[in-house]
């Protein structure tokens, strides 16, 4: 369990000796006689963290509470690549960092040593910069963050950066889960051979089942998923099954048939994203979307099918943990037009978001029905007091209890 004397140090190191040293490692600093890598870093992780909307005349009057007298125009002229190549490495020290809460009680959850949702959010950055982070197009340029939450203690694995155009199930995330861990992902990190990988190393994993995938019954027989399930009598369905060309991937194939109104409007969505793309759905997703269907390796006394579906609902957490990022933390916006700027404070506010999530851990985790919102809020209010006490060992333990005390639900 993270405690906030166990957090303290992990602030600490990251915003103070690993700054200065990626400073120094960076060429950013070359001479420390005004400027030190610790609160370049520190002005604009705490100075976008208390106002995302930061203006250079706000970041300096937040570098001077640090004790850096600096004018707007100078700091201005210190968003360089280099700065960037300094924030990069803070940002990848921060990720190494492992900052958990004690496992919260949820029946369902508990059944795992950690259940992680992985998902990925991407940020578009100026042209000049598809050298640096390719994007989806042609000249264009972007950057993905990929992240893992896990659901039971809150612990983040990431935010891994990689260019715009990186397929989600490419992306490897730093560190492991203990073994029988559950893993929850999306249509995008589909893969059979990532899924038959988890399973050797003794990993769970709960998918949908992605429109195609060939199909194999307990006999050995191919066939086409609507047909399997058109010839089951249930309602609720589980079989075993094999999946691939040569039916190689063993897990249990779940199916439950949705209400008529969430199939029409699965099917007005099919309709309405194949007239984007100037064609048709196909018929077997048509037919699909009367079912929901889920794919898994847990075994069946672990969790059953209804379990399976309340389980994979629970993806919708990380997509909130991003639209707190991206809605309050601002991490896709910016006031300037000059490239490495903008990538500056695309690392700074990651930082600074990855800082708030370790607070937000140790603060209010172990409450089942806490508001990510609302002690956002709270961090926020409090961040340049946590920036001017965060040498003091003591002050800022202080400040985080605060935190820690406010009415967080």
């Amino acid at each position: 369990m993270a405690s906030i004397p166990q957090v303290v140090p992990a602030l600490q190191t990251v915003l103070t000796t690993v700054a200065d040293q990626a400073g120094r490692a960076s060429d950013f600093i070359l001479r420390e006689v005004k400027l030190r890598g610790s609160i370049f870093v520190q002005t604009l992780v705490f100075g976008w963290l208390a106002d995302p909307h930061a203006t250079l005349e706000a970041l300096a009057q937040t570098a001077a509470t640090l004790g850096l007298h600096i004018t707007p125009q100078a700091l201005d002229q210190r968003f360089t690549e280099t700065a960037a190549a300094c924030l990069e490495q803070v940002l990848a020290a921060a990720v190494a960092q492992v900052i958990a809460a004690a496992p919260v009680a949820v029946p369902i959850l508990d059944r795992f040593p950690a259940v992680e949702v992985q998902d990925s959010t991407t940020v578009s950055l100026p042209a000049a910069l598809a050298d640096v982070f390719f994007g989806t197009a042609q000249g264009s340029a972007g950057v993905k963050a990929h992240l893992g939450l896990n659901l039971r203690s809150g612990a983040l694995r990431g935010p891994t950066i990689s260019d715009g155009c990186t397929h989600d199930s490419t992306v490897t995330l730093p560190g492991a889960l203990p073994a029988e861990s559950l893993h929850l992902t999306d249509l995008g990190y589909f893969g059979l051979a990532r899924f038959q990988t988890l399973s050797d190393q003794q990993q769970f994993w709960l998918s949908r089942y992605k429109t195609g995938t060939l199909v194999w019954d307990a006999d050995g027989v191919r066939w086409d998923l609507p047909d399997l399930l058109a010839a089951q009598t249930s309602t609720v369905i589980d079989l075993p099954v094999r999946l691939g060309q040569a039916g190689t991937l063993s897990c249990r194939l779940l199916a439950v048939r949705a209400p008529q109104e969430v199939v029409d409007q699965r099917r007005r969505r099919l309709y309405a994203d194949a007239r984007r793309r100037g064609g048709t759905p196909s018929p077997a997703s048509l037919a699909l979307a009367a079912w929901t269907v889920l794919i898994t390796n847990v075994p069946a006394e672990r969790l059953s099918v209804q379990e399976a579906l309340v389980v994979a609902r629970t993806r919708w957490q990380i997509e909130l943990l991003f639209k707190l990022w991206k809605s309050h933390g601002q991490l896709d916006e910016t006031r300037s037009a000059k490239p490495w700027r903008i990538l500056c404070e695309l690392y700074a506010k990651l930082l600074a978001m990855v800082v708030q999530h370790w607070i937000l851990v140790v603060c209010c985790w172990c409450y089942p029905d806490r508001s990510l919102t609302k002690a956002a809020q709270t961090i926020r209010r409090l961040a340049l007091h946590l920036a001017c006490v965060l040498r003091d060992a003591d002050q800022l333990s202080a400040a985080l209890a605060i935190i820690a005390d406010c009415p967080l639900c």
